[in-house]
């Protein structure tokens, strides 16, 4: 799978690893921001049991 995502990005290898690395905070913000917030909200973590 990540040779795939790697042959379909454009440029070389210093534009390749750019926007991987760009992905990758895309991924991790929108999770940080918007999936864990939502998912926080429907798991009941800090209750005792």
């Amino acid at each position: 799978m990540y040779g795939f995502i790697w042959r379909r990005l454009p440029g070389g290898i210093v534009v390749r690893l750019a926007v991987s690395l760009l992905l990758i905070g895309v991924v991790a913000g929108l999770l940080w921001y918007v999936v864990f917030p939502w998912l926080a909200t429907r798991v009941p973590i800090d209750q005792p049991w």
